[in-house]
């Protein structure tokens, strides 16, 4: 049962090239699983009935699970057994009536436009740090990219004179995204005098935005740096990395930007994700018609 979980997993790294984060969701949940199977005395995948995994899914409620926890892991479920049954290891798949809980939808966080441009005024540019910092969130802003990918960036990939980056999404797909006035100078002043400086004594890195090692900055690292210049900001929201990627969106299509134009700067694979930004630019514009309208 492992040696076909490790195969399982090489399959993902290496056939369906899915990003660090994706595969450490699906070793997890499998590895969870798995050791619930070992439990039961199932020796054998071809052994699992769907009352195991009845009775699994009934244990995460009960531990308090989301749903949408549970439905990440129904999903990593289904896609294991999936595979062993087109690999010829199960004669049939005992997952394919499992069925995800119900989640409510929520309407993601999203930052006013203040909100945004308080944040973005928070670094003190008279540091090193200062200036990356100021780089990375005006760059985060100006494209909407994953903060993996923001992190993940190579100093070959910034194309500072005509405006661009070159970046590695989900899947490994690459894109080119644009990037407006206000991140190229932050980019300019990190590039030109602030990078250098958290390199001071150290060789050379091929990584754009540097910790105070002069390493690659980690999603962790930015993640608490940008905690920390929201309660700077005095922003209420309970902020995430992905708050600034929702608010690209929802301030675009605010402003008019095609919905197509939108999905492929974000880079969804499916427009019906970038279209739940349309429904909370909807919501937004309801209560706004509410509270000024004089019949409303």
């Amino acid at each position: 049962m492992k040696a076909q979980l490790e195969q399982y997993m090489s399959y993902l790294q290496l056939e369906r090239r899915l990003s660090p984060n994706s595969l450490s969701s699906y070793e997890r949940d499998l590895q969870q699983f798995y050791s619930y199977m070992a439990a039961q005395d199932v020796t054998e995948w071809t052994e699992v009935q769907r009352g195991h995994l009845a009775r699994y899914m009934l244990l995460l409620k009960e531990q308090g699970r989301k749903a949408a926890t549970i439905s990440r892991h129904i999903v990593s479920v289904r896609a294991f057994f999936h595979h062993l049954s087109v690999r010829g290891v199960i004669l049939s798949d005992p997952s394919i009536h499992m069925e995800a809980p119900k989640q409510e939808r929520k309407a993601p966080t999203v930052l006013t436009v203040d909100d945004t441009n308080m944040l973005l005024d928070c670094p003190k540019t008279s540091s090193c740090a200062g200036k990356r910092d100021k780089a990375m969130l005006e760059l985060l802003y100006a494209t909407g990219i994953r903060v993996t990918e923001l992190v993940s960036l190579n100093v070959e990939h910034l194309h500072l004179h005509v405006g661009y980056i070159e970046c590695v999404g989900a899947g490994q797909k690459e894109r080119i995204v644009p990037f407006g006035s206000h991140a190229k100078a932050a980019l300019t002043v990190y590039m030109e005098e602030g990078r250098s400086g958290l390199l001071t004594g150290r060789e050379p890195a091929s990584a754009l935005f540097l910790n105070h090692l002069g390493t690659r900055m980690t999603r962790q690292g930015f993640w608490k740096m940008l905690k920390k210049y929201a309660r700077e900001a005095g922003v209420m929201e309970a902020i995430t990395p992905h708050t600034l990627r929702h608010s690209v969106a929802s301030h675009m299509l605010d402003n008019g930007a095609d919905v197509r134009a939108v999905q492929e700067l974000l880079g969804h694979s499916d427009v019906a994700t970038t279209m739940k930004y349309t429904q909370s630019a909807r919501g937004r514009l309801k209560d706004a018609y509410v509270s000024a309208h004089p019949r409303a």
